[in-house]
């Protein structure tokens, strides 16, 4: 009975990777499909007004969005090994129903809901992936990278947090108030900018987590 317990572990734990990344490239490909749609039959990013840069500033932030989200999850379950348990089949979905929540916002009318939907997005991924680090170092298939990093404490995901709540807060103010166009064009210059950095901070997560002797001063993580 043993022997048949681990041998379905080992299985799960190796077919579980392709499981998840199968799932979330549909849930990326009909995210991708919906801002494609918002490109095509937005009339107003076709023109020569500061509508139209607001309008495209707001797209390229939601394709940044759709990669990073990406990026993180390959990246996780490219590195590390761990015994998933429904919750982890069940989070793509929950991030792609924020992800058509975000592309459905897509509007000069609507950047207050965007930005809201955009922090809930942020926010459930830094959980996903907390749980996901916190699964993998106490599995003794990722003792190798895990040796060198340090536990996570709540003082670690003060950014994280305090960017859900700027998020946030940002969305409530834009939905009860008209601001101009070039001030909003300065906040999604500001929202493409932060998501390059986290792009940027993710690329070398990556190569520390691959390298020889990974490094404690990048990511604590639990």
């Amino acid at each position: 009975m043993r022997d048949e317990s681990n041998s379905i572990r080992s299985r799960t734990k190796e077919y579980f990777p392709t499981v998840l990344l199968t799932l979330l490239s549909i849930v990326q490909a009909i995210a991708l499909e919906l801002l494609w749609g918002k490109i095509v039959s937005s009339e107003s990013l076709f023109e020569l007004s500061l509508v139209a840069v607001v309008g495209w500033l707001q797209v390229c932030s939601s394709l940044f969005g759709i990669m990073l989200i990406w990026v993180v999850y390959a990246g996780n379950v490219m590195r590390f090994r761990w015994v998933p348990n429904i919750a982890d089949s069940v989070y793509p979905f929950l991030v792609g129903i924020l992800e058509f929540w975000i592309m459905e916002s897509i509007g000069n009318g609507k950047l207050g809901i965007w930005f809201l939907a955009f922090g809930a997005t942020f926010g459930l991924m830094t959980w996903v992936s907390q749980i996901t680090m916190r699964k993998s170092r106490f599995d003794s298939d990722n003792q190798q990278f895990f040796k060198n990093v340090a536990p996570a404490t709540l003082i670690d995901f003060l950014p994280q947090i305090a960017t859900v709540l700027l998020l946030a807060v940002g969305g409530i103010i834009l939905m009860i108030y008209d601001i101009p166009q070039w001030l909003k064009a300065l906040l999604l210059l500001a929202m493409l900018m932060f998501l390059s950095q986290q792009c940027w901070s993710t690329s070398k997560y990556w190569e520390s987590s691959v390298s020889d002797s990974p490094s404690t001063n990048e990511m604590n993580i639990e």
